[in-house]
């Protein structure tokens, strides 16, 4: 099982851009299908992209199409999340996840999990 930590979020105002990582360790990360999930404060964490692990196929929650884009490195354990023209409504905790079998868009599809970071997006 995969050990997932995230980091590059922060405070910024609309319209900017900022970019997520998340290290993995503990297993063969290529065999992974990794995820983005935030949690909005006061609801419930929702699905935000998906990369496999093989073709890099990437699948996005309609709410963010065309602003964010998901990418892995494979040779450096990495996903990222790339976030342009942010928006109030994408402040949250946002988190990695990571599934061997191909997930659907549920946190209950996903069996590793990082802690989060934190992205506020100012009006």
């Amino acid at each position: 099982q995969l050990q997932l930590l995230e980091s590059g979020g922060g405070l910024l105002q609309s319209g900017g851009s900022l970019r997520l990582s998340c290290a993995a360790s503990g297993d063969t990360f290529v065999s992974y299908f990794m995820g983005w999930f935030r949690q909005p404060p006061g609801k419930e964490r929702e699905f935000v992209a998906l990369i496999s692990w093989q073709v890099m196929a990437t699948d996005y929650a309609d709410s963010v199409k065309g602003r964010f884009t998901v990418s892995r490195d494979n040779a450096k354990n990495t996903v990222y999340l790339k976030m342009n023209t942010l928006k109030h409504e994408d402040t949250a905790v946002y988190y990695c996840a990571a599934n061997l079998r191909r997930p659907g868009t549920s946190p209950a599809d996903f069996s590793s999990w990082g802690q989060g970071t934190q992205v506020t997006v100012f009006p």
